[in-house]
């Protein structure tokens, strides 16, 4: 019973403070931006994520019997995140000091609350220690996982949707590893962006904007490291699993961009659900990814009971992800190894 408080009262603010949230911006004229990459049309308010945020803090507040180290850090790292998103989304910060709130959002966690990505367990019980490197590849981590998820908020409900089914697999594989401080925030998380989600959906009423999106991904890459480096079989491979979707959507938005001699931070229409949407309408493509995000969770989930079937679901589902970007061109129209592999080895099939 506990377990669904800690979703249903955040859930239960988000939906009162979302509207009040978006009557405050439309009175100061806090509106998305449109331009040729966009697809709304009209004035909507893009800093929802402020409900997000404040259901979750209200809900923390109420249910937090103490916080520790891990959960201080990440209590006052959300906050800068949120802060820098927050400011992004009113007055368009530059690109160097939207990373800037980034790596003190990293810094603060790290330092505060005691959160290194030490070693990295992997299956068939290969474990990587990261040794004097520690430090640089958890800064990596947190702001690679919060960018990722910033990246494919480009479409109604799509990023919310996606962190809450994210947040509730990490709920239930931390209940499954009696991890009950993980579980607690991920459900109130979860529970505070789907409230937000009801007037998100396509077609939005109101967008969650960077202080959303940038909030969402720090909580999700901190607490992927504070529940899973110690456990002996849920491992940073899950978080991993559970957001191979914006991963590998921001991985070929880098691909893309170098290989087309633009910068990282330039925006373009090339990403995942751009090329879904062409084919499959707005709404189609946000259930899609919804199913691809589901199925990894539940590989991953899998994987605690059979880690073999396990990871024969990953691998075919990475298959598959993989040939549908080369299919789409979404790096580039040369870009094919797996594709031009099968076609070597059967081409020589038939020859002999």
């Amino acid at each position: 019973m506990q377990w669904f408080a800690y979703f249903v009262v955040p859930l239960i603010i988000s939906v009162i403070l979302t509207p009040i949230v978006n009557w405050i911006a439309l009175k100061l004229d806090i509106y998305a931006h449109t331009n040729e990459r966009t697809i709304h049309k009209g004035k909507i308010v893009r800093i929802g994520g402020v409900a997000i945020y404040v259901a979750f803090i209200l809900a923390m507040t109420y249910f937090s019997d103490g916080i520790d180290n891990a959960i201080q850090g990440l209590l006052i790292g959300s906050a800068i995140m949120f802060l820098g998103g927050l400011i992004d989304d009113i007055v368009d910060l530059n690109p160097l000091l939207k990373l800037a709130f980034q790596f003190a959002a990293a810094f603060v966690l790290i330092q505060i609350g005691g959160v290194e990505l030490g070693t990295i367990h992997l299956p068939f019980n290969i474990v990587i220690d990261m040794g004097i490197i520690s430090l640089l590849i958890t800064f990596v981590w947190v702001i690679g996982i919060t960018n990722a998820i910033n990246l494919i908020d480009g479409l109604d409900g799509l990023a919310g949707g996606v962190s809450t089914i994210v947040l509730l697999t990490i709920a239930a594989i931390s209940i499954a590893d009696d991890r009950a401080d993980i579980a607690m925030i991920s459900l109130i998380v979860a529970g505070a962006t789907l409230g937000f989600l009801f007037f998100n959906f396509h077609p939005a009423k109101l967008f969650m904007g960077d202080c959303g999106a940038l909030f969402l991904g720090f909580v999700v890459a901190a607490i992927s490291l504070m529940g899973f480096k110690g456990s002996t079989f849920i491992t940073l491979g899950f978080p991993m699993l559970l957001l191979a979707v914006p991963i590998i959507d921001t991985i070929s938005a880098m691909l893309r961009r170098l290989l087309g001699g633009k910068r990282f931070t330039d925006a373009d229409k090339g990403h995942l659900h751009h090329v879904l949407m062409k084919r499959f309408g707005h709404r189609n493509t946000v259930f899609i990814i919804y199913a691809i995000t589901i199925a990894f969770g539940v590989s991953a989930y899998i994987y605690i009971s059979n880690k073999t079937i396990g990871l024969a679901c990953v691998a075919g589902l990475f298959v598959g992800l993989e040939i549908f970007v080369e299919k789409t061109h979404m790096i580039s129209n040369n870009f094919h190894p797996l594709t031009s592999l099968y076609r070597l080895i059967f081409r020589k099939e038939d020859k002999e």
